[in-house]
């Protein structure tokens, strides 16, 4: 029979420094993965959140056009998004400087009695003067009808009527610029 020789296997000491270096090791690998898999949680909270503002200062535009005025003043709420409840905070003041202009500050966070915990921050800026871009778009809807001569009046009338309803679907509360 023949013997084991000194190079047959690893001993106890080899053994023992192998563990210790992948004790080491795991965790710290661990602790990475962990962290990207935050980091891309975050991320994709901030897409909605910002998702959330984009729609909040969209109504706020649909709203001002809507009426032909700008409110200015504070404003929050909730919206639902990616099966998830967002807060929202608006702020709505005179530019500083610009006669007629409004600054939109919109701040969207997850938590609603902490709007200094916020993901994402938009700001916009609104003219004042609605009533010319009324007149434009009323322009537009006329202009493009006539010109086309498919549609009769009646026919524009209840597509205005229908825009002005699915406006007021979009953001509750608009008064109608006709019903003033």
């Amino acid at each position: 029979m023949r013997g084991r020789g000194a190079g047959a296997g690893f001993t106890l000491v080899e053994v023992m420094v192998a563990l210790a270096i992948v004790a080491v090791a795991l965790p710290a690998l661990l602790t990475s993965l962990y962290q990207q898999a935050d980091d891309t949680a975050y991320l994709r909270d901030k897409a909605l959140a910002q998702m959330v503002a984009a729609n909040k200062l969209e109504e706020v535009r649909l709203a001002a056009a809507a009426t032909s005025a700008v409110r200015p003043g504070r404003e929050s709420g909730m919206s639902s998004m990616a099966r998830r409840d967002w807060y929202w905070w608006v702020e709505i003041a005179a530019a500083p400087g610009v006669p007629n202009f409004y600054r939109v500050e919109i701040v969207v966070g997850p938590d609603a009695d902490d709007p200094q915990n916020r993901l994402y921050a938009l700001s916009g800026f609104l003219s004042g003067d609605r009533t010319e871009d009324l007149d434009a778009l009323q322009e537009d809807d006329d202009g493009g009808s006539q010109e086309q001569g498919t549609e009769t009046p009646q026919q524009q009338g209840s597509q205005s009527q229908s825009a002005r309803d699915a406006a007021e679907r979009l953001v509750p509360g608009v008064v109608n610029p006709d019903d003033r």
